[in-house]
């Protein structure tokens, strides 16, 4: 399966070691699609050297390649999106939040000097 779209969240990597002793790191991320009614996905990379590889950050244009996993805990289910493989739109370079990114180019109405008489009814 996939799906495209721009990551909006890159969330901290989580690791830990397992019952038999081996490191594992995680790292997730959030994508939200460019439909008309967007739809946002958080899916996961497993393993250090991947998540190094993606190096996925804020703002990438992505389509994410990935297999949907659900498993069972205490009587409770669980589903995770792992991703397989990720490719960059050849469009697309990472934004960065500044706030000149926000701010409209407004220019300021021209008034009269105030000792000027204006010739408004009001």
């Amino acid at each position: 399966m996939e799906i495209s779209g721009k990551i909006i969240v890159v969330l901290p990597e989580q690791g830990g070691t397992s019952k038999s002793g081996n490191e594992w790191k995680k790292q997730e991320y959030v994508l939200e699609t460019q439909e008309q009614y967007p739809k946002k996905v958080c899916f996961q990379l497993f393993g250090a050297d991947k998540i190094a590889q993606a190096a996925i950050q804020t703002g990438e244009e992505l389509t994410v390649h990935f297999d949907i996993d659900s498993r069972e805990y205490q009587g409770r289910w669980f589903t995770n999106i792992n991703a397989w493989k990720i490719e960059r739109s050849s469009a697309a370079t990472p934004v960065t939040d500044t706030p000149e990114r926000y701010a409209p180019a407004v220019s300021a109405p021209d008034f009269p000097p105030p000792n000027e008489k204006d010739d408004m009814p009001f």
